[in-house]
This record gives structure tokens, sequence and C-alpha cells, in this order.
């Protein structure tokens, strides 16, 4: 089936009182118009065209459509018709129309629209609704069981404010009976606008069967106007997300207090406790435990991984390794595996290799750390001259006392030792043993006559 996309995304969205673009306001990490361009695209629409205003315009490249910027607000009859102008004729065609503001759309609901078109044998499908009232959703008119026509709200008697079926906002259309629609379109009502919705009433006239598709959940439906709508979908998208997981074999505790963002990867048999956010592409291995209090952005993490009340962000985390209580690990950083990470550490654009650990109280900043090592407690890797950041390099097996100090650029070799306290201003050899401010190697003591 030849099917384009047109979304209508120009409308200025004041009742968000923003700068910002009412379409590019996030939830669950995304802005609400990429849920809709990636349903879409599920259901294997590939060509979409997106109104826009003019601020709109300046960021749409991100998300990798073609647009049309709808220059005066004329309504959504309008902003069609600038879209069709802009698509060029597709004889025999399909045109869906969406708009940018409901990111509840599911690939399911635009793939039943288009295909209501072609069992149905209407010239139009739309969405439909049973809206909780009062509403301020245009209501569908019927004749029987027939769609008659679409009246807003704004225009609408009393009796007519009194049904409860609603048009959803989404259409699907053969592009010729759009095109020949929108045409004809006039502009009055309240508003002074062209209204697509009066495109039902003019096929209907012309012999043309218009074809309702009821929604099996209202909130699909979900338009954004302000920000108490933004967070009443955010929590629904929420919970799909998690709920898309769990039965995937992940078991999260409390989803209510779970936030997911799309594109997560979370293996098998994994736990999440509460106050857990996850985010950006994190992957997360089998058998892993995430929380309570835990924040991954960015994250990779192997299998048997466990974080407890701690960050994790642009960086990678080897099996078997336990992070936390209220670690920070950062700006890529990588942890190979079998590692430890304790209480109130933090590791920056670092690297340790397997079975390395610090425990306690500790900032490793630019280091790479050899198989083995133990960072004893208040240590720091002292990387900033106040110009430029500078390199530790810690070998294999070597212990750093408590409260050690390392001036980078340092390299201290396999099976060293620091003493406690020590303030390491010079490269330490393999199996050295060095401690004081600044540190000195210790020699063993002389013998007495006594000994």
């Amino acid at each position: 089936m030849n099917v384009r996309a047109i979304v209508l995304a120009a409308g200025k969205g004041t009742r968000m009182k923003s700068d910002l673009p009412k379409v590019l306001h996030e939830l669950c990490g995304r802005p609400m118009l990429w849920y809709v361009l990636h349903a879409l695209r599920e259901a294997g629409i590939e060509e979409i065209t997106v109104v826009t205003n003019d601020l709109l315009e300046a960021r749409i490249g991100e998300f990798g459509v073609r647009s049309v910027v709808q220059r005066e607000q004329l309504g959504t009859g309008h902003a069609v018709r600038v879209a069709l102008e802009a698509m060029g004729v597709h004889p025999g065609g399909r045109v869906l129309v969406a708009a940018g503001d409901m990111p509840l759309l599911t690939a399911e609901i635009f793939r039943g629209m288009t295909g209501a078109l072609e069992t149905s044998g209407a010239s139009m499908s739309l969405l439909t609704a049973k809206m909780p009232m009062p509403s301020n959703f245009g209501r569908i008119v019927r004749n029987g069981s027939a769609v008659e026509r679409i009246v807003e709200v704004r225009d609408a008697t009393p009796a007519q404010l009194a049904i409860d079926e609603m048009n959803a906002g989404v259409y699907a259309f053969d592009e010729a009976a759009l095109r020949g629609a929108v045409g004809a379109l006039r502009n009055e009502n309240a508003q002074g606008e062209y209204y697509l919705t009066d495109t039902v009433e003019h096929l209907v006239r012309a012999g043309k069967a218009v074809h309702p598709v009821p929604a099996t959940n209202h909130l699909h439906t979900l338009g954004i106007n302000d920000r108490v709508e933004l967070a009443l979908a955010r929590k629904e998208m929420n919970a799909r997300l998690c709920a898309q997981h769990m039965r995937d074999g992940v078991t999260i505790i409390d989803p209510d207090t779970t936030y997911l963002e799309p594109e997560l990867a979370i293996g098998r048999d994994t736990v999440i406790y509460p106050n857990t956010a996850i985010a950006r592409l994190s992957e997360i291995g089998e058998r892993c435990t995430i929380g309570p209090n835990a924040r991954l952005s960015g994250a990779k993490l192997g299998a048997q991984v466990t974080v407890r009340e701690s960050v994790i962000t642009d960086s990678e985390i080897g099996d078997g390794t336990a992070v936390g209580p209220y670690a920070h690990i950062r700006g890529h950083a990588v942890l190979d595996g079998d590692n430890r990470v304790g209480n109130f550490v933090e590791i920056k654009n670092s690297h340790y290799a397997k079975g390395a650990k610090s425990a306690h109280l500790s900032y490793l900043g630019d280091a790479e750390i050899g198989e083995d090592s133990n960072i004893g407690a208040g240590t720091i890797t002292c990387n900033y001259d106040g110009k430029q950041k500078h390199r530790t390099t810690i070998g294999k097996n070597v212990s750093i006392g408590s409260n050690t100090s390392i001036i980078a650029p340092r390299t201290i070799g396999d099976n060293a030792l620091t003493g406690a306290g020590s303030v390491v201003t010079k490269d330490v050899p393999a199996g050295e043993r060095v401690a004081g401010n600044p540190a000195k190697p210790l020699t063993p003591r002389a013998k007495t006559s006594n000994q």
C-alpha cells in the first residue's frame, strides 16, 4: 500500500507557557514529536511530512523528515493543504494525518487506520474514542450507524455536547478524495479557520464512505496542550515502557517509582528497585540488581552487576562488578569486571582492569588501574594542574594506602605499595614501597647490637 503521512505540528502551544515549541517538550527522555514519528515508522510509513512553524523549523532536521512551514495559522485544513502542495501527487495513494502532540499513539493504531480503508472501501477512516466528560474533543455525529460529520466544541449545540463518542484527531484518506475535500473547505465557523474535520461532511455529501475506527484505550489518543497533560502522558508512557520490560523477563519492584526511556536493553532476571531512573540508550545485562535510588544514563552493564544508590553516566561496567552505595562513575570510565566500587567513590575517565577495587571515599580521575590492585580510602589522583588534565597509571597487584595523593602524571609499577598519607610526586618502580610527604622508598632498618 502506498501510504504517506502528514504530521501537524505548527501550533504555537501557548498553554505550555514556554519558549520551546510544544512538540519538543519531552516525556520519558524524548520529544513528544519523536514518539509520533517512531510509531509511524514502526507502522511502515517512511515518507513523512511535518507541518511546522518558524520556531520548530529550526530544529526539525534532528528528526530526519521533510518539513513545510505553515506561515499563516489558518487551521488544520489549511495545514494539510500546505503539506499536500509540497508533497506532490501519488495516484492511488493513501495519506495518514496525525498530530505531533499525541505521543501515546501506537503503530497498531496507524496500521488499523490505513487497513480500514482497504477493508471497508471507504474514502476516509477516522479514529474515535469514548472520552470522559466534559471534553474539548470534537463530537462524532452519526446518522444511524454511519458517520455524518464532526462538530467542534465551539460550534456544538447542547445536545451535541452530550455525545461521548469523540474525534481523536487521526485520519487516513484516499489521496484523491483528500485533495478534493481540502480544496472545498470553507472557514465559516466560530474561529474563522479551515477545519480538517469538515472533510467528513464534504465526503458524506459526495456519497463517499467514512469509516470510524474506535480506539481501544482513550488514553492513547491524549493530546498535549499544557504541562498537566504532559505529566499525564509521561506517566502513561512510563507505565507502558515498564510493562514491556516486565513482560520480557525483568522484575520491576515498583513501576510507579521506576523511570525508563525508550530504546533500552535490559537483560532477563534483572531486578530494578524503586527510585531508579535508566536513560539514554543504556544497556543492562542479565541477572543484574539495580537500585534502589540509582541513576543510569548512557551506561553499559554486563551480567550480574549490582548498582545501589549510585550514579553511572556514559560508562561501561563489566560482569560481576558491585557499585555503591553512593558511588559516581562517569566520563567514559570502563571497569572490566569483578570490580568493587564502594561508598563515596568517584571514577572519571578511568580504566579499572579485572579485579581492581576502590571501596571507600576516593577520587580516581584519568587513571589506569591494573588487575587486582586495591585503592585505599581517601585516595586522590591529582589529575588537574590548573591548565590541563594528566593521567595516572597504576600497575597490577598494587596496594595504595589510605589518604594517598598521587600528583599526575605518575606511574606506579606492578606490586608496588604506598603507605597511608603518602604524597606521590615521582614514579614508583615495580615492587617498590614508598611512604611520606613527599613519598620516598622505605629502606630496611639497620640491625642493632641487641638484635
